[in-house]
Parts: structure tokens; C-alpha cells; sequence
């Protein structure tokens, strides 16, 4: 076989988030189509070269058991993702915005040291390449805005929220993980306040390609 005709050997990628991974559509019940949501932009932007693996969760939290919903954490759910998907090549993570709910009341810090928890999981699970330790990018999720239908459930989260940019950048970089500031590239929707609409998804997987393509030197779509 020639060169030419070789293979192409991709990369895993894994995004791991709640329902903004998931992609649900802000203004009705449904989820986004795989073309629309950011994951699958992702995965167009990136192929053939990246393999990327959707396990968004709505309601997932980073380390938090939510009474209401049962098995949302994300800190039961990653090691087992990471062992049935390894071996990754990278990981991106986006989880906080349901940290934020009112019924949890946590400040922005705590929420910040459950990311961190996640990416200790990460570093132990040994799931890259010979055992290796993935490439990580952790994004911080757009603040949330005031709307009526998440008014009570997330209560004050539009203020918490303001502060994950700053707080996640630092867990990231003591974990020796990427960042990525997804609050100056898309924004919230004015109509739940939590999820993306349309227009957004591909801004944002867009930047996440620029970053997996740094990571690998991979060429930029023609």
C-alpha cells in the first residue's frame, strides 16, 4: 500500500458536558440535530483526522448528587467514559452552568474545584495512548442570563456565574490543562438564559478546533 492510499489513523476526542454538549434547543424540548450542535460542527471541522465522541448529559454536574435528578454527576459518570472510550487522544470538558443552580448554592470557587476534581480523575485514570495522560481543554461555560423560565431554579446564578471564566482558568492551568473562555465567543440565550441557540454552536466549535488542531498540528479546513 502506498502512502497515498494510507489509512488515516484519527484521534479520539471525548466531550464530556451537560446539555449544552448534549445540544439542547433553548426555545423547545428537542435536541439539536448532530449537523447543528457544536460537538457535531466539531466533528466536521476536525474530520477525518479527529474521531469525536458526543457524552453530553442534560443536568450533568461536575461532582454534585441533584436530588431531583438522579445520576447527573460527573464525577461517577467520567471514569467510566474514560475507560469505555479509551484510548483518548483528548478530552474536552464543559460543566458548570447546572453547578450554578439555586438549590446548590454554591459559590463560584466550589464550582471551580469540581472542574478540578474531574481533571484529577483524568491524570488517574491513565486512558491516553500506552497509559498516558490525555490532552485536556477545559471550557468555561458563557454566564447565564436572567429568563423567565430558569428564573427560580437558577436564582443568582447570573452573578456566580460571571466569575467561572477566572476561576476555571486557574484550575486548568495548576492541572496543566488548555482553557478556553466560550463567554468571549458565544452567549447565553435571552430566551432560557442556560442554553445555546443555533447560531452559536458553530462559533464555538469552531474555536475548539483551532485549539485541538494546535495540539496535534493538524491542518485548517480547506
Amino acid at each position: 500500500m502506498t502512502a497515498q492510499n494510507s489509512p488515516v489513523i484519527a484521534r479520539s476526542l471525548m466531550c464530556f458536558g451537560d446539555s449544552n454538549t448534549w445540544g439542547a434547543d433553548p426555545s423547545a424540548p428537542v435536541r439539536f440535530p448532530r449537523h447543528v450542535r457544536w460537538p457535531g460542527v466539531l466533528a466536521t471541522l476536525l474530520a477525518p483526522q479527529v474521531h469525536v465522541i458526543e457524552e453530553g448529559l442534560s443536568g450533568r454536574t461536575t461532582c454534585l448528587e441533584d436530588p431531583f435528578t438522579p445520576w447527573r454527576r460527573g464525577s461517577d459518570a467520567l471514569p467510566m467514559l474514560l475507560a469505555t472510550h479509551l484510548p483518548l487522544d483528548g478530552i474536552v470538558i464543559m460543566l458548570g452552568t447546572n453547578d450554578c443552580k439555586q438549590r446548590f448554592g454554591l459559590p463560584t470557587i466550589d464550582i471551580a474545584l469540581g472542574v478540578a476534581q474531574l481533571l484529577k480523575l483524568v491524570h488517574q485514570a491513565e486512558c491516553g495512548p500506552n497509559g498516558a495522560t490525555p490532552r485536556v481543554l477545559v471550557v468555561a461555560p458563557p454566564p447565564i442570563v436572567v429568563a423567565e423560565p430558569t428564573r427560580e431554579s437558577f436564582a443568582g446564578a447570573p452573578e456566580r456565574s460571571q466569575g467561572l471564566a477566572a476561576a476555571y482558568a486557574t484550575v486548568a492551568r495548576e492541572a496543566g490543562a488548555d482553557f478556553l473562555d466560550a463567554g468571549q465567543i458565544i452567549r447565553s440565550s435571552a430566551v432560557d438564559g442556560i442554553h445555546f441557540d443555533a447560531d452559536q454552536h458553530p462559533k464555538l466549535a469552531q474555536a475548539v478546533a483551532d485549539v485541538v488542531r494546535g495540539w496535534w498540528g493538524l491542518a485548517g479546513a480547506q
